[in-house]
C-alpha cells in the first residue's frame, strides 16, 4: 500500500463524533472534531442534526463566532425579530464544560428587538455544559409555535411539551414545576420569563433563576416564539483528548490563583461601586453626576457585611464571584443570586436609590420576570428625569411619585414593565422608542447607542470606552473590551498582555492613535473569550487565567495546534461577522455614535467637567475603521479584509 493510503477508524470523543485517521506514512493519527447542531423547527415540530466540519468548527471555535457564522448563514435580511423568520442560537464551544474555571459560559445570538441589530449575549452558570454533556455543542431554533411549548433535551432524545401550565409564571415557580413534571432537580432550565412572554423588549434569558443572557431582548424573541424553555440532561460529559496535557493547565491555575486575594471572589463585580464612585464616574441620576452620595451605602462592601449569604459559582469555577443575598422581611431569597454591580448602579445611583435591601428586592423581581436589569433601571433613570421636567405627569405614570431616589416607585415601575401595563408598556420599549412617542425633547434623557441603553460605566473618565459603546455591534456594551484603567497597568516586565504587544501605559483619559490600539487588541481577545467560552472575570486582564496556558488547555482538548495568532483571528471574525450583520439591516457610520450627554461634562466628583470630545470621538473612530480593515465612508469590512479573515 502507498504512503498516501489510510486507514478511518471512528470513536467518539468530547460528546461528539471524532474521526481518526491514521496515515501509514508517518503513523500519527489525527483527530477531525464536528460540532453537533440542533436545529430545531418550532412551527413544524421537527428537529435535524447538522455536524460543523472541523475547518470550520476550528476557524470559530464556538460561541459568539460560530453563531455569528451560522445567523448570516440561516437568517434571511431584513427579518422581523419579534417574528417567526427570527432565528436564535445557543452555542457552547470546543472548551465548554470541562474541568478549567471559567470555561462554563456559552452565547446566544439572534437579531435584536431592541436594535435591529446584531443581538449577542453570554451566560455562565449550568445549562451550557448541561447541553455538551447531552452530546449536542449547539442548539439553533427557527419558526414559531402556536402555542406555549417548552423543548425537553435528554442526550440524543429531543421532546417538544406543552408550556401552557408554565404560561405567565414567574421564573421560580416555572423551573420548581419542570423540575417537578420531569421528576429530576438536575435538569438545566433555560427560560424566558413573563417579560419575554409580554414582548419586553430587553427581556433576558435565564438559566438555574441566576445566570443570564442580559442584553438586547433575546428573551423576547424567545416569547415571540411561544418558546418558554429549553431543559436538557446529559449523561455523557466531554473529555479532553490528551488529559494528561489539559491536567496540567488545572495545575497551572490552581497554583497561580489565590483566591483570598480575589477581588471578585470577595466582592464579585459589586467592588465596583466604591471604586468607580473614587474616580467620579458612578452613574448618578442618569448620568448627569459622576458622584453618588449614597454610594457607601450600596456598596459591595455593605452588601458583604450586612445581606450577603453565599458566593455561588458557574459550573467548575473557582472564582465564584456570585452574590447570593437573603432579606427576609422583603421575602428575598439566596434561590435568585444577588445584585451585581450594574443592577446597583442601574437601579440605585442612576435612579438616586441608596437603600439596599430595596436593591435586593428590585434584583430578584429582575430574576423573577427575566428581564435586563442594565436597561431596566436605564428606562426608570430616564422616567424620573422626564418627571422632573414634566414630561412625564405622575397621572400618567398611574400616581407614583417618580422623584430621584424612590425606591418604591422603581419597585413598582420594575412590576409594569415586566407585566407591560400602565407606563411600563410604554417603558417596555426602550428609552430610544419610549423617546419618539413622548416627545417634549425627552430624547436628550434617553441614553442609548444603537437603541440599547448604556451600561453603568462613564466614558468621560476612561475615554477608550467610547469606542466600545459606539462600536459594539449589538449597542452600548461595557464587555465590548477591557476598559482604560487596565490599560493604565501595561507594562514591559511580563503583563499578561505583553505577548500581544501591549507594554506601554496609556492614561485613561486620552483617546489617541495609542488608545485605539490597546482597544482594537484587547477588543480581539474579548471577543476570542466569547467564542470559547472563558469568562473575562477568569481570563487576564482581568484575573489569573493567561492566554498561554488557556490556548494549552483549548489544544490538550482537541489535538489541534492552535496559536495565539489563530485566536485573535477568530476575535476578529466574530467583530467582522457581527458588523457585516449590522451592514446587512442598514447600519452605517451614523449609528456609531454616542449620546449627546457623554460629550457634556460630568456634573460632580472627582472630575467634574470632564467629557468627551466629539471632534477628538470621530477621529479615533477613524482610526479604528482603518485599523479594522473597514471602509472609513461606508463602515463596511473591505472585500480585502473579508478574504484576510477567510470569511468572503
Amino acid at each position: 500500500m502507498r504512503g498516501s493510503m489510510a486507514s478511518i477508524l471512528s470513536t467518539v470523543v468530547a460528546g461528539r463524533r471524532v474521526v481518526r485517521s491514521a496515515a501509514l506514512r508517518g503513523g500519527t493519527a489525527r483527530m477531525a472534531i464536528t460540532a453537533k447542531i440542533l436545529h430545531i423547527d418550532l412551527t413544524e415540530r421537527t428537529h435535524r442534526r447538522e455536524e460543523i466540519p472541523e475547518a470550520t468548527y476550528r476557524k470559530y471555535l464556538g460561541g459568539g463566532a460560530l453563531a455569528a457564522y451560522l445567523l448570516l448563514r440561516d437568517l434571511k435580511p431584513g427579518a422581523e425579530p419579534l417574528g417567526p423568520d427570527n432565528v436564535l442560537v445557543f452555542m457552547t464551544s470546543v472548551i465548554n464544560g470541562l474541568s478549567l474555571s471559567g470555561t462554563n459560559r456559552y452565547t446566544a445570538a439572534g437579531k435584536s428587538p431592541l436594535t435591529g441589530g446584531y443581538g449577542e449575549s453570554e451566560a455562565g452558570g449550568w445549562w451550557g455544559p448541561e447541553l455538551r454533556a447531552a452530546g449536542w455543542d449547539g442548539v439553533v431554533v427557527h419558526g414559531a409555535s402556536t402555542t406555549p411549548v417548552y423543548v425537553w433535551i435528554k442526550d440524543d432524545a429531543v421532546e417538544f411539551r406543552d408550556a401552557a401550565p408554565y404560561w405567565g409564571k414567574l421564573s421560580g415557580d416555572v423551573q420548581d414545576g419542570l423540575e417537578a413534571e420531569l421528576g429530576d432537580k438536575r435538569v438545566r432550565t433555560l427560560q424566558c420569563g413573563v417579560a419575554g412572554e409580554k414582548l419586553v423588549r430587553y427581556a433576558a434569558i435565564v438559566n438555574q433563576l441566576k445566570h443570564f443572557h442580559g442584553r438586547g431582548g433575546l428573551g423576547a424573541v424567545m416569547g415571540g416564539k411561544k418558546l418558554k424553555a429549553i431543559v436538557v440532561r446529559g449523561s455523557k460529559p466531554p473529555a479532553a483528548a490528551d488529559k494528561d496535557t489539559a491536567k496540567k493547565q488545572l495545575v497551572w491555575f490552581k497554583d497561580n490563583y489565590d483566591r483570598s486575594k480575589d477581588r471578585f471572589h470577595q466582592l464579585g463585580s459589586s467592588a465596583g461601586v466604591l471604586a468607580l464612585e473614587a474616580s467620579g464616574i458612578l452613574p448618578t441620576r442618569n448620568f448627569r453626576d459622576g458622584s453618588f452620595e449614597g454610594a457607601k451605602d450600596i456598596s459591595g462592601q455593605k452588601m458583604r457585611d450586612t445581606i450577603l449569604v453565599n458566593r455561588g459559582t458557574c459550573y467548575a469555577c473557582a472564582v465564584a464571584c456570585k452574590r447570593e443575598v437573603e432579606v427576609k422581611e422583603l421575602g428575598v431569597t439566596p434561590k435568585y443570586g444577588g445584585p451585581e454591580y450594574e443592577t446597583l448602579a442601574a437601579s440605585g445611583s442612576l435612579c438616586g436609590v441608596k437603600d439596599l435591601n430595596a436593591l435586593a428586592l428590585i434584583n430578584q423581581l429582575h430574576a423573577q420576570y427575566v428581564l435586563d436589569s442594565i436597561s431596566t433601571g436605564a428606562v426608570c433613570a430616564f422616567a424620573m428625569e422626564c418627571y422632573e421636567h414634566g414630561i412625564i405627569t405622575r397621572e400618567m405614570a398611574g400616581g407614583l411619585d417618580l422623584s430621584w431616589g424612590n425606591a418604591d416607585a422603581v419597585i413598582a415601575l420594575v412590576h409594569m414593565i415586566g407585566r407591560r401595563e400602565g407606563l411600563g408598556d410604554l417603558l417596555a420599549e426602550g428609552v430610544k422608542r419610549a423617546a419618539e412617542k413622548l416627545g417634549k425633547g425627552s430624547e436628550r434623557f434617553a441614553l442609548h447607542v444603537k437603541g440599547q441603553e448604556l451600561p453603568m460605566h462613564d466614558p468621560r473618565g476612561k475615554k477608550g470606552l467610547s469606542l466600545a459603546y459606539a462600536l459594539s455591534p449589538t449597542g452600548a456594551d461595557h464587555m465590548e473590551a477591557p476598559h482604560d484603567p487596565l490599560y493604565a497597568g501595561f507594562h514591559p516586565q511580563g503583563h499578561p498582555l505583553g505577548v500581544l504587544g501591549l507594554i506601554e501605559p496609556l492614561d485613561p483619559m486620552t483617546l489617541d492613535s495609542k488608545k485605539v490600539r490597546a482597544f482594537y487588541v484587547t477588543q480581539q481577545v474579548w471577543s476570542a473569550y466569547n467564542s470559547v467560552g472563558m469568562c473575562d472575570f477568569v481570563g487576564a486582564p482581568l484575573n489569573t487565567l493567561q492566554l498561554d496556558p488557556m490556548i494549552d488547555y483549548i489544544n490538550a482538548v482537541t489535538g489541534w495546534n492552535v496559536s495565539i495568532y489563530e485566536l485573535m483571528k477568530v476575535g476578529e471574525r466574530n467583530n467582522t461577522l457581527a458588523r457585516m450583520f449590522n451592514n446587512r439591516e442598514g447600519f452605517t457610520p451614523a449609528d456609531d455614535v454616542l449620546p449627546q450627554r457623554l460629550h457634556e461634562g460630568i456634573g460632580n466628583g472627582a472630575i467634574k467637567g470632564a467629557r468627551i470630545d466629539p471632534d477628538e470621538f470621530l477621529s479615533a473612530r477613524k482610526t479604528y475603521y482603518e485599523m479594522a480593515g473597514w471602509d472609513p465612508q461606508t463602515g463596511k469590512p473591505t472585500d480585502a479584509k473579508l478574504a484576510e479573515l477567510g470569511i468572503g
